[in-house]
């Protein structure tokens, strides 16, 4: 268990590019799903983190995830009244 829990960084680092380069298209709906995956990339650094006791690691992981859930907002289509 100890060594599937030291592999969750690759998938973290992995999920981490794959969002940045989604956030960076001009692309509505590709900027929303980059959000969606930090969102689940910070969930992989924050339970890397716990495993290995990196607590300003998790600190900066929820503060990022509070960003990524604003981009997500903002990327959503505004309802028009």
């Amino acid at each position: 268990m100890e060594d599937m829990l030291s592999l969750i960084q690759w998938p973290a680092f992995a999920a981490s590019l794959a969002a940045a380069w989604f956030v960076a298209s001009t692309t509505k709906g590709r900027r929303n799903a980059g959000f969606w995956i930090f969102l689940l990339s910070n969930a992989l650094w924050v339970a890397w983190g716990l495993h290995t006791s990196a607590w300003a690691l998790i600190a900066l992981q929820v503060c990022l995830a509070a960003l990524n859930v604003r981009g997500l907002f903002k990327t959503e289509d505004k309802q028009q009244t």
